[in-house]
């Protein structure tokens, strides 16, 4: 689907330049259009001395944005796939180098492409609905749009059990890994948009003044466990890990595992481990070396198929089995992206 006027409303309200995503029936699902049309506006109000802020959010209450608009990938083909992600990927890039503070409020379901959007900027305030996840080896893919940078920083081995497993996090479990930087309740988010664009407080000190005490975490009572089986040195050790443990925890997230794609998940666990080492950039292009061989791997397109087309929740995965997937194919995914290099500036 190409973008229609309406899908983002980017707009300037006092101090503010806005960006409303505004496709609230698809959860605010990024498509192309969309990432093009927020590119240029940042770009555009950059430079000019009036804006002293952004402000990204949603329309609708289900959704911030609930990742990038994949089901088009299947109508459009490999080329147009590729080109969605090298400008989705250059967004990101610009988001994290913003010279002014970028203020998403998300409130709702924010994975994947929303994710991307919002996780990079100064500051990213999360209400009591927020649902935070990377659930891409549910369909076959790998965590990106810098994903192997953010989650490989959050506490302990928190950010690999995340982006194998898909895990949502609320509010406070956000703030605690360091997705959220504030927390304002649903009721308090025109408010603090009103007081950021026509306030004569700093940035700072209006978001202070609205944020509130999101409570105790329930992600770090878990960690203990999460960094015992999630620091193994293999993946195959963390299955075999969670496989000897019969405590409920383990014994769900092995079963959570099991539903999810092989090949996506041994590649998931080499792109995190090797991301806490290397720098934003790196990252980033290594998840587009191994995005931009998609086309190559069945999985994806099944995925896509099984949980967001037909819907039946049954991928057949290829191979379906972990001990099955071959090293010398999860090494190719790793090799420098073949054809231009991707274009951060």
């Amino acid at each position: 689907m190409n973008m229609t006027q309406s899908d983002v409303v980017l707009s300037r309200e006092g101090r503010l330049g806005r960006i409303l995503l505004n496709r609230p029936k698809a959860l605010n699902a990024l498509n192309h259009g969309m990432s093009l049309a927020i590119e240029a506006a940042l770009r555009e109000w950059s430079e000019d001395k009036e804006v002293a802020a952004i402000v990204i959010r949603q329309a609708g209450e289900r959704a911030f944005c609930a990742g990038g608009d994949v089901r088009q990938f299947t109508e459009k083909g490999p080329a147009f796939m590729r080109q969605y992600w090298r400008d989705e990927y250059r967004l990101n890039a610009l988001i994290r180098h913003y010279p002014k503070p970028y203020i998403a409020l998300v409130d709702g379901i924010v994975m994947g492409g929303g994710v991307g959007v919002s996780a990079h900027g100064s500051h990213r305030i999360v209400s009591e609905h927020v649902a935070f996840a990377m659930p891409e080896t549910a369909i076959g893919l790998v965590p990106d749009v810098g994903a192997s940078y953010l989650l490989p920083r959050m506490p302990g081995e928190i950010g690999l059990y995340l982006g194998l497993t898909g895990a949502r996090l609320g509010a406070a479990d956000s703030v605690a890994v360091g997705f959220g930087t504030h927390h304002v309740k649903r009721a308090g988010l025109d408010a603090l948009e009103a007081g950021l664009a026509h306030g004569g407080d700093p940035i700072e000190r209006v978001i202070g003044h609205h944020a509130q005490d999101p409570g105790p975490a329930p992600i770090l009572e878990q960690r203990a466990e999460i960094d015992r089986h999630f620091g193994q040195p293999s993946l195959g050790a963390v299955m075999a890990s969670l496989a000897a443990d019969p405590g409920a925890f383990a014994q769900s997230v092995l079963a959570t595992l099991s539903t999810r794609s092989p090949t996506s998940m041994a590649l998931t666990f080499r792109l995190l481990r090797e991301g806490r080492r290397q720098a934003f950039e790196d990252c980033i292009r290594r998840e587009w070396g191994i995005v931009s061989r998609m086309d190559e791997h069945s999985d994806f397109a099944e995925g896509v198929r099984a949980l967001l087309v037909d819907k039946d929740n049954r991928p057949r995965w290829n191979p379906p089995h972990l001990d099955q997937v071959r090293e010398d194919v999860i090494t190719r995914y790793f090799e420098p992206a073949e054809g231009p290099p991707l274009d951060l500036g």
